[in-house]
């Protein structure tokens, strides 16, 4: 044993693979511990000096193109701004994206299965977890209350990582023809115990983002019969919304929020779907005043409060718009709106590009799912969300091109 493990340090690709599935593993469980892995990949490619064959997979490859161009604009975008600490604090979260080309580095084909069972298996303990707070097994702890149970994270965050957890494991279930029987019961019970869980918490974008994964997931088994996926969806998730509302306490009492909340905007502003209309619309009055250019990357705070004083001054302020397209909008102009997308646009056509089965199936499913999620808030600037986006576009888009740098 210790022979091969001499041999696993010694082995210096098979280091930096290590260390991806690391970062995968602690994503879902710990910002700091997260953190350490972001640092020690980039230690470790700074140590290999890969940088020779970083720049060929970015040269031969348009999703790390467009990361690097909103990076760009993002950075340009401090020239015209005023509150340089803000943009400074803006682009911090920003530069997270430079993750990408650098973890393609050390991606290994042979090893996919191991980054995705790295992240399914840390989903699997936040999941478990979720449980025994919820059946009162445990006591609550760090985030956690037995009404709404997600220590580790927000419910805002834990939500989206789980829906695409569950894709995960339907894809594996359904389409992966090398499990044994024993390993599909067992996905399949953690596919139903996932989408329960998704309904005792009360991430509401998350639940739309499951809505989401399951219309993508039957578009892609029925492949070629759109009516059959939408019938057999359809019906599906009626089943499961009905069950959930009658037997979910906090999904049905969110979602009855949610139609009051809306009935009563004109009066009460400060409620969850309240202070996101009137985000948008200051936001929207924003944009119409620099529609070109924008604020700059660290002015939207600003003002914002100086449009929130004008038009809504009773009502509670945002550093940020909680809709990212909204968000690049006002600090950046169309210019920033264009960016953002062919983000997206690039890694549906490196997708649908793409001759491995399930790099194409859940390439297309991650952008998908990030296209419906970043209405309702702005899930590239969070931590969860966005190193979730990172991971999986790290070894989803990687370009299949020889080793020649």
């Amino acid at each position: 044993m210790y022979k091969r493990l001499s041999h696993l340090l010694h082995d210096k690709d098979m280091i930096g693979s290590l260390l991806l599935m690391l970062f995968g593993f602690s994503l879902p469980l710990s910002v700091a511990v997260n953190n350490l892995f972001a640092a020690l990949i980039i230690v470790w490619w700074i140590y290999r000096r890969s940088y020779a064959l970083t720049w060929h997979l970015i040269k031969h490859s348009k999703v790390t193109i467009a990361i690097l161009l909103f990076v760009l604009l993002h950075a340009i975008g401090l020239l015209w701004t005023e509150d340089m600490a803000w943009g400074w604090h803006m682009l911090g979260k920003e530069w997270k994206f430079l993750l990408i080309p650098i973890m393609m580095t050390f991606v290994q084909e042979k090893h996919i299965r191991y980054y995705i069972s790295a992240f399914l298996l840390a989903m699997t303990v936040s999941e478990v977890l979720s449980y025994l707070i919820w059946l009162e097994c445990i006591p609550p702890f760090l985030h956690a209350t037995v009404y709404d149970p997600t220590p580790f994270m927000h419910h805002t965050s834990y939500n989206p990582l789980l829906a695409f957890a569950i894709y995960l494991v339907g894809y594996l279930l359904v389409f992966e023809k090398s499990l044994s029987r024993v390993q599909k019961i067992f996905l399949g019970f953690f596919f139903i115990t996932m989408s329960v869980n998704m309904f005792i918490t009360g991430g509401r974008a998350g639940q739309v983002g499951y809505i989401v994964i399951v219309l993508i997931f039957f578009f892609q088994f029925f492949n070629a019969q759109p009516f059959r996926a939408l019938f057999f969806s359809f019906i599906l998730l009626g089943t499961i919304f009905s069950i959930a509302y009658s037997k979910s306490q906090i999904f049905h009492d969110r979602m009855n929020l949610v139609i009051w909340d809306i009935k009563h905007f004109q009066h009460n502003k400060n409620t969850s779907v309240g202070l996101r209309i009137n985000f948008a619309i200051n936001t929207c009055k924003m944009i119409e005043e620099n529609p070109l250019f924008g604020v700059g990357t660290g002015d939207f705070k600003q003002k914002y409060i100086q449009l929130n004083k004008k038009y809504s001054p009773l009502v509670f302020v945002a550093a940020h718009p909680h809709n990212m397209y909204l968000l690049e909008m006002s600090i950046l102009g169309i210019f920033g709106l264009l960016s953002l997308l062919y983000i997206l646009y690039a890694q549906f056509l490196s997708a649908w590009k793409e001759t491995n089965h399930f790099k194409s199936r859940a390439g297309l499913t991650l952008p998908l799912l990030f296209f419906v999620l970043m209405f309702s808030d702005a899930y590239l600037l969070g931590h969860f969300t966005t190193m979730l986006f990172i991971y999986f576009s790290s070894f989803l888009y990687k370009p299949n091109v020889e080793n020649d740098a």
